[in-house]
């Protein structure tokens, strides 16, 4: 799907004016993995001083909570207590593409004309944690998706008029990060009590923090658009701090250059991270979770519902258990908008079940394709099968030795998986994909 620029809105009374430049200045990114690390970060308190001066800093460094509207008839959820939590969590994540505040090289007078102010959410993923914690969804949501937003407040009081159709990424410009989670909750079912913005600033912090993540390269991926311009060579290649972020920002130089590529392509790196937090020991050591977490925090906008320490310990001991197969990564179902060819609406009865799965807590099983801008790893090794079990040879007229009964295969508990369309892309985080370069 080809990528245009945005489309004007109109409505009775709106935010403050956002300037949009040139549509290839206007690419973020905001990584789930990021926060998953984060509150993984927290576990540092595991006793003795330095776990408590590390998570005194971290704390310190968490800016002032947004406070999430609600639904008319809705309730705010209490924030969980010490311990570990009870039931499944929903956690919004979106990233702003303001270059305001980012200095370096997005401070010059073009970049700020790009975008500035409140900037745009063109990255929003939805985190699902299940009830049973056996499983997590990650939903990706196009920003060139057209739906309906609802009356979202003004950050300066009043409110916003609710729109029939506008564009995903103008609801954190139109109504700042509760106009965001409002628009999720109207589109999904899915209530969402947890939410974070994250800047530029905070995904390169986040690479250099956990040293790099290693992404497989099936072509060269080249994007003189993004900044640093970004000139990888085929095969593996460990990207840190900005030339980490243009790869993530990255659309002209994977897939077929459209957004929809872009979302596979973040999920690449995005599954490769989380087999390096999970399987490279990063859990089990204070030494880098603490840089992670305070890296985070220092570059992260949460919701009020996030801002004690406790409420992201307990998040990370919801999913420290949950295995890389049962992570999975998901694009929103979309098709061209008849109304627009550089637009997208939900393909309806593949959101349905999508959205179904979520409401009602059920873990997905992917049939489709890993995304325009993903394949299989082909070097992958596969699983060694299991030897079959030789039969001793019978001597005549004796009696055969029964073989051994097999152990019984264990049975999964909780609901089945809910078997997804084979038009919703996506991959698991135990799947080892490549990024496929535009050219």
């Amino acid at each position: 799907m080809s990528d245009g620029a945005p489309v004007r809105r109109r409505r009775s009374s709106g935010p403050p004016s956002i300037r949009h430049g040139r549509l290839h200045k206007r690419r973020p990114i905001a990584t789930i993995a990021k926060i998953l690390v984060a509150t993984l970060g927290v576990l540092i308190v595991s006793g003795g001083s330095l776990a408590a001066i590390a998570a005194w800093d971290v704390a310190r460094t968490i800016k002032p909570g947004v406070h999430l509207a609600l639904p008319p008839g809705k309730t705010a959820v209490p924030i969980p207590s010490v311990g570990a939590i009870d039931g499944g969590v929903n956690l919004l994540l979106t990233g702003t593409d303001t270059r305001t505040g980012q200095g370096g090289a997005f401070n010059s007078a073009d970049e700020l004309n790009g975008s500035s102010g409140a900037g745009n959410n063109d990255v929003t993923m939805l985190l699902h944690i299940a009830q049973n914690h056996q499983s997590v969804t990650v939903v990706s949501f196009p920003r060139d998706m057209m739906i309906p937003i609802p009356q979202c407040p003004s950050q300066n009081g009043g409110s916003y008029d609710s729109v029939d159709k506008g564009m995903m990424n103008s609801t954190l410009s139109r109504g700042g990060l509760s106009c965001v989670v409002l628009t999720i909750e109207k589109l999904t079912g899915v209530t969402i009590p947890f939410a974070a913005e994250i800047s530029f600033d905070g995904v390169s912090a986040m690479s250099n923090a956990v040293g790099g993540v290693t992404v497989c390269l099936a072509s060269p991926v080249v994007d003189k658009y993004t900044n640093p311009a970004l000139d990888l060579a085929a095969g593996q290649q460990t990207i840190v701090g900005a030339e980490a972020l243009s790869f993530l920002r990255s659309r002209h130089g994977v897939g077929d250059g459209s957004d929809l590529g872009r979302i596979s392509n973040q999920q690449v790196f995005l599954s490769a991270l989380a087999r390096k937090i999970v399987s490279g020991g990063v859990l089990a050591n204070p030494f880098q979770l603490y840089p992670l977490a305070k890296a985070a925090a220092s570059n992260m906008t949460l919701s009020d519902t996030l801002t004690n320490p406790t409420t992201m310990v307990q998040i990370a001991l919801a999913i420290k258990d949950t295995g890389l197969d049962k992570m999975t990564f998901i694009q929103y179902p979309v098709i061209t908008d008849p109304d627009n060819v550089n637009r997208v609406i939900p393909q309806d009865s593949a959101a349905q079940v999508l959205d179904g799965a979520l409401v009602n807590d059920q873990p997905v099983q992917l049939t489709g394709t890993t995304g325009r801008a993903a394949e299989l790893n082909p070097n992958t090794p596969t699983p060694t099968p299991t030897p079959a079990q030789t039969v001793a040879p019978v001597t005549p007229g004796a009696t055969p030795t029964p073989a051994p009964t097999p152990a019984p295969t264990p049975t999964p508990s909780g609901p089945a998986p809910v078997v997804l369309p084979d038009s919703i892309s996506g991959q698991t985080a135990a799947e080892q994909t490549c990024t496929k370069g535009n050219g």
